[in-house]
């Protein structure tokens, strides 16, 4: 009799074992996987900034005006000329 006890105690601990990992693989499969992370945007390298001439605003070279050895933030400041 308690050879069969034995068995029985067993089989109902390795059923019991067998649910619980079902229910941890099913719960793993259900959750929402994470998006890949999105790639960072290229960093453009820092820019020399100059000032404007006739308002003084500075700016980016590149965005800059240049005509008769001054930096202009716009053609019409550069027609303007330099502000006194």
């Amino acid at each position: 009799m308690g050879k069969v006890l034995i068995w029985v105690l067993l089989i109902l601990g390795g059923m019991l074992l067998a649910r619980i990992l079902s229910q941890n693989n099913a719960r793993q499969q259900s959750r929402p996987r994470q998006a890949p992370p999105r790639p960072t945007p290229a960093v453009r390298a820092p820019e020399a900034m100059v000032r404007c001439a006739h308002c003084g605003i500075h700016l980016p070279r590149s965005e800059a005006v240049l005509m008769q050895g001054q930096t202009w933030c716009s053609a019409e400041h550069a027609k303007l000329g330099v502000r006194k």
